[in-house]
């Protein structure tokens, strides 16, 4: 039973981290604007 516990445990705590690291990404990291430019062929273009 304790190594149940223990793996529940363990498991708790690395879903916690990733949730924090997911969150942190999310809130705190601004990601940079740039323009951006696609070009697209003409054939086959508005058939």
């Amino acid at each position: 039973m304790p190594t149940l516990t223990r793996l529940i445990l363990v498991l708790i705590i690395l879903g916690a981290l990733g949730y924090g690291a997911v969150y942190g990404l999310a809130n705190l990291v601004e990601p940079q604007k740039r323009e951006m430019t696609v070009r697209i062929k003409k054939e086959g273009f508005g058939r």
